[in-house]
């Protein structure tokens, strides 16, 4: 079946974002007198938004509103230092540019928009939706449906590509076909899915131009 309609996750998808996110994570509990996580550990802990990483990455009681803000504030000054597209996404990008496509991610709006803008993505997108702190995050479908109303794009026609459950689970809520990555950070904690890419290679083969 041929899609005119892409929809993306962020993290785990387009961009191998962990290093930064680990150097956030690391750098905040230094602060707070505790040891540093393996980048693989960090990397188990992404595709629920912010507030999940950094709950899971510190004690429970140690969690607080105001160590969510200084992670924040962490990662945004080593937002790229190390983060880079997966290899492939660019060529596929570019092979499928003119059609209706978008970004879909948990991570907060700001912090989305700078990492496409800084990594020259931003013209491939007609939508980008990221969390602002009104709109429900993923595995909610409201931020797929958002996106498609803006592309004013029909579900038939899309398909979710996102390399964590919280992907699968939405675009099925949203009513539209889903593929795995499993490249990613994420896991489909069993959750069915129509396509899986093994490499952002297999994308174009299943998604061809």
């Amino acid at each position: 079946m041929a899609f005119d309609t892409l929809l993306f996750d962020l993290d785990g998808t387009l961009i191998d974002s962990a290093p930064d996110l680990g150097t956030a994570v690391n750098l905040l509990r230094a602060e707070l007198d505790l040891g540093p996580l393996p980048l693989d550990q960090v990397r188990e802990y992404v595709g629920d938004g912010a507030t999940m990483l950094v709950r899971r990455a510190l004690p429970e009681p140690v969690f607080s509103e105001q160590h969510l803000r200084r992670f924040l504030q962490l990662y945004d000054e080593h937002l790229l230092d190390q983060t880079v597209l997966y290899p492939g996404i660019d060529e596929f990008l570019i092979a499928h540019q003119g059609k209706n496509m978008a970004v879909i991610t948990n991570k907060p709006i700001d912090l989305t928009m700078r990492l496409l803008f800084e990594l020259g993505l931003t013209a491939f997108f007609t939508s980008i939706v990221g969390a602002n702190g009104s709109l429900p995050k993923k595995p909610d479908p409201a931020p797929l449906f958002m996106a498609l109303r803006d592309m004013q794009a029909d579900v038939d026609s899309a398909v979710m590509i996102g390399d964590h459950h919280t992907d699968l689970r939405a675009g099925q809520a949203a009513g539209v076909k889903t593929c795995f990555c499993a490249w990613g950070m994420g896991r489909t904690d069993g959750y069915p899915y129509d396509y899986l890419a093994k490499t952002p290679q297999d994308l174009l083969r299943l998604f061809p131009a």
